[in-house]
């Protein structure tokens, strides 16, 4: 059998090799929902810093936190997610905590995004990233627009965990176009697991062999995902799973370092 197919079944593995899967290699969470009451993640400052401490104990040093901006259902600005950031901070300073988070978030693609593509007000990510969702339920026409008119702009799209979009499944050559437009992709750590399914597990594991992942996130959004990812820590080999892809969530160190003082979600 070969090393992707054992990855498939489900052996226990000894907690004795968990130092071998701890996620501190990549340095930093790219992508959760940690900033609290202002979306479908945490609901409090609380539960945000409770979050922080378990994933800072799986190995990440910092955070981006990039809550959704969605058209009628998370209509966030870059005021609210400041809000929230703040709020956030000030907590993690009050429990005596060192660890850093930034703001950012993660669009969806609708008329929203058009508008804050066309004032080029997004919010992004160190770097000049900009993190970009699509709807489970049917695909996006305007994604490589969309995709195009960011790059307009001087910054560098990311498509958000695209293994998850089912629409995507049978065609395996879309995300191949979805690269060769120079969309940078983003894997969840949760699809390593059968989390969100089968299915999403083989795309994911497709797209692992086929080197095409650049960025990791948790996309973490409550305790079930914690939990989930926990396991994950403990079963999974994720290190060696990620060595076929260049991952680049360390690099991002280098653009945080270079952003501080600067405000962390303007454009």
């Amino acid at each position: 059998m070969t090393f992707f197919t054992n990855l498939f079944l489900k052996k226990k593995k000894s907690t004795s090799v968990r130092s071998l899967t701890q996620l501190d290699f990549l340095e930093v969470d790219m992508h959760n929902h940690l900033l609290p009451g202002i979306d479908d993640g945490s609901k409090s400052v609380q539960q945000s810093l409770g979050y922080i401490k378990e994933l800072h104990n799986l190995g990440f040093k910092k955070f981006i936190c990039t809550p959704h901006i969605m058209e009628g259902v998370h209509p966030n600005t870059k005021f609210s997610i400041e809000q929230a950031h703040r709020a956030l901070s000030d907590g993690l300073k009050e429990s005596g905590s060192e660890v850093e988070i930034f703001a950012a978030a993660e669009h969806m693609i609708d008329d929203g995004l058009h508008t804050l593509i066309q004032n080029n007000d997004l919010c992004l990510l160190p770097g000049g990233y900009v993190l970009i969702e699509m709807s489970y339920l049917s695909e996006s026409k305007a994604l490589f627009q969309t995709i195009l008119n960011i790059q307009k702009l001087g910054y560098k799209p990311i498509l958000a965990h695209p293994e998850r979009y089912n629409y995507y499944h049978s065609n395996f050559d879309i995300y191949k176009q979805i690269k060769d437009a120079g969309c940078f992709l983003q894997l969840n750590l949760l699809s390593l697991s059968r989390y969100y399914g089968v299915d999403v597990k083989a795309i994911a594991m497709t797209l692992l062999k086929s080197g095409m992942y650049d960025f990791v996130g948790t996309d973490l959004h409550h305790d079930k995902h914690l939990h989930q990812l926990k396991d994950i820590v403990e079963k999974y080999p994720v290190r060696e799973m990620l060595k076929t892809c260049t991952i680049l969530n360390p690099t991002l160190l280098d653009h945080i370092n270079a952003s501080k003082g600067q405000h962390t979600i303007a454009g």
